[in-house]
């Protein structure tokens, strides 16, 4: 019994400490909701002489033939006014809540775009990303439809219960403390639902997250799903999560359906108590005929609320379920950085990694006390097995991830000791995955350098030699691709990639299969153009295929995360070691 009122209590902790996370994004427009509280209180304590106004009327019906109807109608008039003033700051109390919502919930967006964009890369690739979609879209979504009920309901749930209580009390102890006697009954029948559909609604959002991402998944590689005959089994997959969820929201609608009518039941016991009560009163000369008509508004007036709380339970607590996701998002640790140096300092490129050690997995021993020395202009080429460590030493180089020992050291600073921003901007990379965003094709060519005049555009084109396929291009260079790049080919659009890094010309170039998807006579010709390029700049190249890296001035030989050879072409041949291997299995012929 301790053991389930602790679990409750951490219950209740935890989403009172989301609700104020919550608040914490409207707190700076208390402008809106301080005007909301006002036009509630006002909309609420005018409403609530409509009852008066209708027990007064029907007192003016004497009897038969005997009825005042000139105090009738000046009570109508001052009904329909009081309706009217009612109705108006209903209005501005919604337009204030709905500003509320909107404003807190698109900061909330904002910040968690902005976390997305400083979380550590590592935090991206452990993590679905069709379940990040999903929290940064319908959890936040969530988040509004529940603000948007709540914040509406609860203004003028709450002051229309303690106003009503307030009458009537005034008018009748009696009937009004059984009325407050049988009113937690209804609370207790909401909060034992609402217990029950807050875990249902977070089991559903956390399946949602799984399917958005296995959805994502599906579309992003429906070529490979289609080519290995592996719809059916997708489909098998994927019925089986969304079966899940099915199950899940299903038990989450049954609770919070329950919710309305079960407190609409106590409220209807609550309603016929007073109207027994009241006509007893009545008969006994305590209540005229119009008292208790009123006296049975105010009765309905207090229950209402709670059938309006009790409706909005399932989209509060879907609410907070979802919001719990997004605050997971929002707690991620950020990547720190130091501020950004304003140095005139040219980039000479000379690279030091000195006793380097890093592991994705803490179990997994990958590139341990690594040393490597760079001078300025190099063209430095790994080639290795694949695992053995290549795109790694590339993630270490541009800060994608942190050394877990040793230092990189860049012209005699350590990385570390460099915001990323200035690091990564002495850096051109292209690499085997090519990346477009829906654009024109200038706008994805000055990507890297959005002030690049049309001249300057032009000229890195020519130089990844792509200037001749864009002029066959509909519209030339103002020619929208998708984001996917579907209208062009995976060859043009890595040459796309490459004119990026023509255009930025910076002091030192990845290469990571740059070439890879591009047949082999424009090969030649951007080797040729690359050369060019890399003259005078540090390079690192990633190669599978080593006919590209024979001009290399230093080929590293990688396996498991360790540099077994080094050297020239040359050297590496007449060594007839693993790179001889290597280069020997991609042209020996076979007789």
């Amino acid at each position: 019994m301790a053991k389930t009122m602790g679990k409750n209590q951490e219950k209740q902790d935890d989403q009172m400490a989301v609700l104020k996370r919550i608040l914490q994004y409207a707190k700076p427009y208390r402008g809106y909701l301080i005007l909301a509280f006002v036009s509630a209180f006002i909309s609420v304590v005018v409403s609530l002489l409509v009852p008066v106004l209708i027990g007064r009327a029907i007192d003016k019906i004497i009897g038969k033939g005997n009825v005042d109807f000139n105090g009738m109608k000046q009570i109508l008039l001052v009904m329909i006014f009081t309706i009217g003033i009612s109705a108006i700051f209903q209005w501005i109390m919604t337009y204030c809540t709905n500003k509320i919502t909107f404003f807190s919930v698109r900061d909330l967006r904002m910040a968690t775009f902005n976390k997305l964009t400083q979380v550590p890369l590592r935090f991206i690739d452990q993590n679905s990303h069709g379940n990040i979609m999903n929290t940064m879209i319908n959890d936040i979504d969530q988040i509004s439809d529940g603000l948007l009920q709540g914040f509406a309901q609860l203004f003028t749930g709450v002051l229309t219960i303690v106003g009503t209580l307030v009458i009537m009390l005034v008018v009748n102890v009696k009937i009004g403390l059984i009325v407050i006697i049988m009113t937690p009954l209804s609370m207790v029948v909401a909060s034992f639902i609402s217990k029950r559909t807050y875990n249902k609604f977070k089991e559903q959002s956390a399946i949602r997250g799984e399917i958005g991402g296995y959805i994502e998944e599906v579309i992003g590689n429906q070529k490979v799903v289609s080519a290995f005959h592996y719809e059916d089994r997708a489909q098998e997959h994927f019925e089986e999560i969304n079966k899940r969820l099915y199950d899940c929201g299903v038990m989450a609608q049954f609770y919070s359906s329950l919710t309305n009518p079960c407190t609409r039941f106590v409220n209807g016991l609550v309603y016929a108590v007073v109207t027994i009560s009241g006509a007893v009163s009545v008969i006994g000369g305590a209540f005229s005929v119009g008292q208790l008509t009123c006296f049975l508004s105010y009765a309905n007036q207090y229950t209402k609320p709670f059938n309006e709380i009790s409706g909005v339970i399932a989209e509060l607590q879907s609410a907070f379920a979802s919001a719990r996701r997004v605050f997971a998002l929002l707690d991620q640790e950020i990547e720190e950085d130091i501020e950004e140096e304003v140095t005139a300092k040219a980039t000479l490129g000379k690279i030091n990694l000195q006793d380097v050690s890093f592991r994705y997995n803490k179990e997994v021993p990958l590139i341990d006390e690594w040393n490597l020395a760079v001078e300025p202009g190099q063209r430095i080429a790994i080639v290795g097995p694949t695992g053995c460590g290549k795109t790694t030493i590339i993630n270490l180089l541009m800060r994608f991830y942190d050394v877990d020992g040793g230092s990189i050291q860049v012209d005699g600073r350590n990385i570390k000791d460099m915001s990323r921003k200035e690091l990564r901007s002495k850096y051109g990379m292209v690499l085997q995955e090519t990346w477009l965003f829906h654009g024109t094709v200038r706008e994805n060519i000055a990507y890297g350098k959005e002030d690049a005049t049309m001249e300057e555009i032009i000229a890195a084109a020519k130089g990844a030699h792509a200037h001749s396929f864009i002029k066959r291009l509909p519209n030339g260079y103002d020619t929208v691709i998708s984001e996917e790049g579907d209208n062009i080919s995976q060859g043009q659009k890595q040459l796309l990639c490459i004119a990026r890094i023509m255009l930025t010309k910076p002091p030192m170039l990845i290469l990571d299969e740059a070439t890879s998807n591009i047949d082999t006579r424009t090969e030649i010709r951007i080797q040729k153009a690359f050369k060019k390029l890399m003259e005078g700049r540090t390079s690192f190249i990633i190669a599978h295929r080593l006919s590209t890296i024979k001009d290399a001035d230093r080929i590293l030989v990688m396996d498991r995360g360790h540099i077994i050879e080094q050297g020239n072409h040359e050297e590496l041949l007449q060594k007839n070691g693993f790179y001889a291997q290597l280069y020997n299995s991609q042209f020996k012929q076979t007789v």
